[in-house]
């Protein structure tokens, strides 16, 4: 496993001065998928058969690359072009700055617009046919999101993107204080499908489902069912496109 989050997660091990125990549980768990091993994941991590458009870029709490129940390493299995910055008050990642400042991108905020200046809120993505949309999501619990967002400066010129879910989160790892709150992994599905990423969009929702499925089960020791609905639609979303010849 090479992607962003998986290289910031191996960063920030790496700086811990005592080993790092997720709430609850000091069972093994998988490396790939962070699972324990009898409901391992990894064997089912979907495909991409096209490319994507869009990018994501997560600005990361302090341990959330460590936590199990993190989504953001969902959508860097899923999305090629996903990056992940751990976030610090005092400093910044002079990469996520270039980052930022690539002119292939035209990045976006996610965030609330309840909370914003009216004049930063957009809600749908700005007519830029030639850059493509970097969707920057803060990636952590409410109360510290809130925090990156006001004391993250180099964020404030960015165009802030209000989603407006039609449906609320089923997400079930983690409790939140919002009931319109979504887990991050939903938030970027939602962003892929406005950027017209539609089958990414599909693929990371189906993703997100066995995943919470194969999390929960194990915290409950219960067995798999590979062949139920969410397993099913899973497949279905990842299998390759194919096109009629006549």
């Amino acid at each position: 496993m090479n992607h962003a989050v998986a290289r910031l997660r191996t960063a920030r091990l790496a700086q811990l001065t005592k080993p790092f125990v997720a709430r609850g549980s000091r069972a093994e768990r998988c490396p790939g998928c962070r699972l324990l091993p009898s409901h391992c994941l990894c064997a089912l991590r979907p495909v991409l058969h096209a490319p994507t458009r869009a990018g994501v870029c997560l600005l990361m709490g302090d341990i959330e690359a460590l936590k199990p129940s993190n989504t953001g390493w969902l959508i860097a299995d899923v999305l090629p072009d996903t990056y992940a910055f751990g976030w610090a008050r005092t400093r910044v990642d002079p990469a996520l700055l270039a980052l930022l400042a690539d002119p292939q991108w035209q990045p976006y905020l996610v965030f609330p617009g309840e909370f914003v200046a009216p004049e930063r809120v957009v809600n749908s993505l700005m007519p830029q046919l030639a850059k493509r949309p970097l969707f920057v999501l803060l990636d952590a619990t409410w109360a510290e999101a809130r925090k990156m967002f006001l004391k993250s400066p180099y964020l404030n010129h960015l165009p802030v993107l209000s989603l407006q879910p039609q449906e609320a989160s089923n997400y079930q790892l983690r409790r939140s204080t919002r009931d319109d709150h979504l887990c991050t992994s939903e938030v970027a599905a939602l962003c892929l499908a406005l950027a017209g990423d539609t089958q990414a969009a599909h693929m990371l929702d189906a993703y997100l489902a066995v995943f919470s499925q194969h999390y929960l089960l194990a915290r409950a020791h219960l067995p798999l069912n590979l062949e139920d609905a969410a397993h099913q639609r899973l497949r279905q979303c990842a299998a390759p496109l194919t096109v009629a010849v006549d």
